[in-house]
């Protein structure tokens, strides 16, 4: 398999060692295809006669993290484990603080294999790695189309600056990932030594009371499963109901009309270039369609990777563009038509049926329609005290709540709100020149009714776990 050199990164430059195996060290990446990291972890294997062995180091501290992500994450590496074990590979899922579950996995390793994460402690960790380890640590970018840095070189104002580029290297990069063979297999070897053997990931229900974390969890959600299976599941059902209708309802909350993909891209359980072969091998049945899922797929969810990448404060209120902050700042001590304390928020105890509808989306199901998490933030901008608390407030419901929380797109879409990839507008108070959304504006746009009518008997029917919502 030729993996494009962009996508390849050197990340020490340590002479190669006499090994016992080929070590990937799976974080971002959470799947057994369609996974360029653990591709060339089985190539280099093979050209040094060596088994490849795949290691994930599962802490309970990730920030932010609670037991809604970990349930939905772990029901993916199950199944991850079970395929790569069918492969002849040998996964172990350890518990540590990665970096360090990765260096004592590759003590004996000839080379270690890792995929790539963009936010700033993911960074942290594959240098840990890099800077600890006695053999070469080789970073492989799997989860996005086009990468970072061949995209842009700096950070982009809009989506207007990627989108003509990442565009035209779409057409020459989108080519099918194929499995390699492996030609000496590792799968067992955990039960050669303590050290490799990993932790039991069923029954899930034991693993997951087993698990501590900081603060109240929040409940697993009822409307998601885990594993590339089910997200293979949803988009084909996806683009059999609703991709030719894309363009026009993705901002009809109402209809659903989306694919639901972002918990499964966020956890690394499907290739976002397998979702973009699959809308662009129908692009002549359904072009408008297909174009407008690109652009939020590629375009949009690759701005904000270069978000993260090319800002360091991607998660703090300072790092908004200037213009952003001044007109904010200039209007915060502007009078707020209500104010609500975070707990009212989080009740969804506001006036607004509306926003109550969408937040209660989010605390029920761990997902939230997109054209609803715009209107969202914009009304907790509105209703704090000051566009700094906002801010707060908004990352922390937002990485609470949803399974793709924490996520780049997290991070810029709430940025987004403030200012971020978006130009001035007209005036106004609380506001400034930062873009406005108001109720009547749903009213006019689509049948907000309705919305809050399918969440309200979302919640009421009880659905049973891991239906679709």
């Amino acid at each position: 398999m030729n993996i494009p050199q962009e996508m390849i990164a050197h990340l020490n430059r340590k002479p190669a060692v006499r090994g016992g195996y080929v070590l990937y060290w799976m974080q971002q990446s959470q799947r057994a295809e369609y996974n360029p990291a653990l591709e060339y972890a089985v190539q280099e294997a093979n050209r040094l006669g060596l088994p490849p062995v795949v290691v994930f180091g599962l802490t309970t501290r990730y920030p932010e993290a609670n037991l809604r992500h970990y349930a939905f994450m772990l029901e993916g590496l199950a199944e991850t484990r079970a395929v790569l074990a069918d492969r002849g590979i040998h996964m172990a899922v350890l518990r540590g603080h990665p970096p360090e579950v990765a260096l004592a996995a590759g003590k004996n390793a000839a080379a270690i294999i890792c995929d790539r994460g963009y936010l700033r402690h993911q960074r942290e960790w594959r240098q840990e790695v890099a800077r600890g380890a006695d053999c070469p640590v080789i970073q492989i970018e799997g989860d996005a189309v086009v990468p970072v840095e061949t995209a842009y070189p700096k950070a982009a104002y809009s989506a207007r600056i990627l989108r003509a580029r990442i565009q035209a290297l779409m057409e020459e990069g989108m080519v099918p990932i194929d499995p390699v063979a492996v030609k000496v297999p590792s799968a067992g070897m955990g039960r050669g030594g303590p050290d490799m053997e990993g932790i039991a990931l069923h029954p899930l229900a034991d693993l997951l009371k087993s698990l501590e974390f900081d603060g109240e969890p929040v409940a697993p959600s009822p409307f998601f499963t885990g594993g590339t299976t089910r997200a293979k599941q949803r988009f084909d059902t996806f683009l059999e109901n609703n991709l030719a209708v894309y363009d026009r309802h993705s901002n009809q909350p109402q209809l659903d009309d989306v694919s639901r993909m972002g918990p499964y891209l966020h956890f690394g359980q499907i290739s976002p270039l397998w979702l973009a072969l699959r809308i662009q091998a129908l692009r002549k049945d359904c072009p408008e369609g297909a174009t407008a899922y690109l652009e939020e797929l590629v375009v949009r969810r690759e701005l904000s990777f270069n978000y993260v990448f090319y800002t360091e404060g991607y998660d703090r209120f300072e790092a908004l563009p200037p213009w952003a902050r001044k007109t904010l700042l200039e209007h915060r001590g502007d009078e707020r038509p209500e104010i609500y304390s975070p707990a009212e928020l989080e009740r969804a105890e506001t006036h607004d049926p509306y926003w109550n509808a969408a937040m209660k989306e989010m605390v029920h199901t761990g997902f939230m329609h997109n054209y609803m998490r715009m209107y969202w933030g914009k009304k907790v901008l509105e209703w704090s005290e000051s566009p700094e608390a906002a801010f707060r407030r908004l990352l922390r419901l937002n990485n609470r709540y949803f399974i793709d929380g924490r996520d780049p797109n997290s991070y810029a879409g709430v940025a987004w709100i403030f200012g971020l990839h978006d130009r001035a507008w007209k005036e106004r108070p609380i506001f400034g020149k930062i873009r406005y959304m108001a109720a009547s504006g749903l009213e006019r746009k689509c049948d907000i009714r309705a919305y809050v009518r399918r969440i309200e008997g979302l919640i009421s029917a009880k659905t049973p776990p891991h239906a679709s919502p």
